[in-house]
């Protein structure tokens, strides 16, 4: 039975996935759409058996009806991933847009307070909401403003933080998160 789980893994798995360490270990691109909720990769056997495991479990999601969403390029620049993935693409737009609020700065270009917040509810779906806070003024390196923003969605109940670091170069309105 091991052998033949092995086997199914195997033929699930194109060919260019099996045999691609042993002719190229260069990275590819695209990546973090498809990671979207799936963590840290660990070894190659065990990537296997997950994605089995994984296409399963989203199948039955997907015929629960159960949400699965994708980053949405545009707004990658004010949205982390673990936020983004919680997020229909109009409610990352509601959320990159609090940001934006949360960020802006004044007329004569001074950066948002400590405290400065922006809120937002779904238009969508019932019972998803979000805050994003300007929580810290970070030392900046170079000539760069640079804050940390945190974003609070609450979907169904249930919080989800997360901390961002976004800065802005001189002469610019706008902060975006950095790497």
């Amino acid at each position: 039975m091991l052998c033949g789980a092995a086997a199914l893994a195997a033929s699930a798995v194109p060919a260019e996935a099996q045999l691609g360490g042993l002719f190229n270990s260069g990275k590819r691109g695209a990546e973090k759409a498809e990671s979207c909720g799936k963590g840290k990769k660990g070894d190659k056997g065990r990537g296997i058996v997950g994605g089995l495991l994984g296409g399963a479990v989203d199948e039955l999601a997907r015929s629960a009806r159960l949400p699965s969403f994708v980053p949405v390029p545009e707004f990658s620049d004010q949205l982390t991933e673990s936020i983004a993935c919680k997020l229909d693409p109009e409610e990352q737009k509601q959320a990159a847009e609090a940001t934006l609020a949360a960020t802006r700065t004044d007329e004569t270009g001074s950066p948002p307070p400590v405290g400065a917040s922006a809120a937002w509810t779904s238009m969508t779906r019932e019972d998803v909401s979000g805050t994003s806070t300007v929580t810290r003024r970070d030392a900046a390196s170079g000539s760069a403003d640079c804050i940390t923003v945190t974003d609070v969605v609450i979907i169904e109940g249930e919080e989800t933080r997360a901390e961002k670091r976004m800065c802005r170069a001189p002469g610019s309105a706008r902060y975006s998160i950095i790497a």
